[in-house]
Formats: C-alpha cells, sequence, structure tokens
C-alpha cells in the first residue's frame, strides 16, 4: 500500500493514471475509520481504476478548539483497516502544514445559502472550512469520481454546488448511511461514547423512523411538536435543532408540496454531539 504525506509526490502517482485516461476516486476522511468509511472506499474501488483515500483532522471546519483537540487520530489503525478493503488503495495522509502552508485558515465561499441552514447557523464557519479543504483535496487528486456518505447531507450537497460553482467535472456521489445494529449512524464520534450511551443514542433513529411514518398524514408543525416532545421525555439529551427541509434548498419546509424533504437532527448526548437524518418521501 502506498502513503504519501507529500501532495507533490502524490500528484506525481497520479498522473500515471491520468495519462492513460483511467479513472480515480477519492473518499476523503478525517480518520477514526469506521463501517461507513470502508463502504465507501469499496464502492470507490469497484468504480475506479485506483482510489485515494485522505486521512487528515482539517483544523479549519472545527468551531470548537475542544472537539478539535479530541478528535481521535488513529493513522496506524486507520490503514490496516484500509488493507481490509484493497491494498491498491493510495493513502493520503499530509500535515497541517502541507495542506495549509503556513497559512491555517479557510477560504469566504457562497453556496447559494446551503451554509447557512442547520449545521452552518450552529457552527459558524463550519462550511468554509469544510470547501477550503475538499477544494484543495480536489485540485490535488483530480478525481474522476468522489464518495461522500449520507449521514452528512447538508456537506454533501454544499460539495455538489462547490463543484458545480467551480465547474470542477468531478462526479459526487452519495452513499447511503451505514448503521449500527441498534440503528445509530456509524461516526467517528461515537468512539467517544459509553456502552451505555451508544444505547441509548439508538433513541434518535428511532425517533427519525417515527418521524418519516408520521410524514404522509401531519402537518410539519405537529411532527415538530412530536419530535420535542419525545426529546423532553429523554432529559439525557440535548436537542440543538430538528428541522424538515426539502433537500435541493435545505430551506426549512413549511408546507408538504410535490418536492423532496428529509429530516435532520443534532443532539448532545452527554457531551457528544450527534447528528443524522432521514429520507422523508
Amino acid at each position: 500500500m502506498l502513503i504519501f504525506n507529500n501532495k507533490a509526490l502524490l500528484r506525481a502517482a497520479l498522473s500515471q493514471y491520468e495519462k492513460k485516461g483511467q479513472s480515480i476516486g477519492l473518499v476523503p476522511t478525517m480518520g477514526a475509520l469506521h463501517q461507513g468509511h470502508l463502504s465507501l472506499m469499496q464502492q470507490s474501488v469497484n468504480e475506479n481504476t485506483i482510489t485515494v483515500v485522505s486521512i487528515f483532522v482539517n483544523p479549519t471546519q472545527f468551531n470548537n478548539q475542544e472537539d478539535l483537540d479530541k478528535y481521535p487520530r488513529t493513522l496506524e489503525t486507520d490503514v490496516e483497516k484500509i488493507k481490509t478493503v484493497s491494498d491498491a488503495i493510495i493513502v493520503f495522509a499530509p500535515s497541517v502544514d502541507e495542506m495549509y502552508e503556513g497559512n491555517t485558515s479557510s477560504h469566504p465561499f457562497d453556496f447559494d445559502g446551503l451554509e447557512h441552514q442547520m449545521e452552518g447557523a450552529f457552527r459558524p464557519g463550519h462550511f468554509d472550512g469544510v470547501g477550503t479543504i475538499v477544494k484543495k483535496l480536489f485540485d490535488i487528486v483530480q478525481p474522476t469520481n468522489a464518495y461522500f456518505g449520507e449521514k452528512d447531507f447538508q456537506q454533501l450537497q454544499i460539495i455538489r454546488k462547490l463543484v458545480e460553482k467551480n465547474n470542477m467535472g468531478i462526479h459526487i456521489v452519495g452513499c447511503p448511511i451505514s448503521r449500527e445494529q441498534n440503528g445509530l449512524a456509524m461516526s467517528s464520534r461515537n468512539g467517544r461514547l459509553s456502552a451505555t450511551e451508544k444505547e441509548e443514542a439508538a433513541f434518535i433513529y428511532q425517533t427519525l423512523q417515527h418521524t418519516k411514518q408520521r410524514f404522509a398524514s401531519q402537518t410539519i408543525s405537529e411532527i415538530k411538536e412530536y419530535v420535542q416532545e419525545a426529546f423532553n421525555a429523554h432529559p439525557e439529551f440535548k436537542t440543538e435543532y430538528f428541522e424538515i427541509a426539502q433537500e435541493d434548498t435545505l430551506e426549512p419546509a413549511v408546507i408538504k408540496d410535490n418536492k423532496k424533504y428529509r429530516a435532520f437532527i443534532a443532539v448532545f448526548l452527554g457531551n457528544v454531539r450527534l447528528i443524522d437524518n432521514i429520507s422523508l418521501n
């Protein structure tokens, strides 16, 4: 397995595939890999000549220094997990200086309003950081296809907008959410939950499933009231937001019409922030 820390050397290696007209898949990650990440890698391996997996904890997308400090960094373990998918995957694990060249700051982006909803409202500057690092990775790897999980659905839509507005010609592939047996969406943050908390966290997805069932017959305001009451009955959770939004614009829905909708939620369980979402129609 090839592991690169230097972007120029990675670019040189990938140019050999480009010269032959072969496809390059990219799976951007921040490490602390789980089965959800591995499923993205497997899809990329199936659909491309070569796959690059980036492992980089991006400081500019954290608006909470403690969260950044606590984010798990497990490169050796991650590499072993990647090998279970394929030995032919290229790993790109750069330092902060390699990616930011001494200027660790994000660039401002206009994502046509997608960045102001939900995560953007509660995490100021987060999507500027996401856009900055993903654009850097796209410029370095120049992938044919790039793979992102739908757990971060807002991020997925923003990356699609990034590609569209910069005419990058990269196919963005959204992949289904991988879940634990109890329904909890797989996340690197889950490693910070106790065994008891992991079981309690199943309530998040259960509530989203009930939301989907109610969507056919109840109004949006009735559904929001149901969710609020459900979490009020479980004081171990602190709800940050629950929103029903249009999938394309991410704007909050007021009344239902002939559009695709998705329910989004962010909650704290202890001091761990968890997000999830579900398609409603």
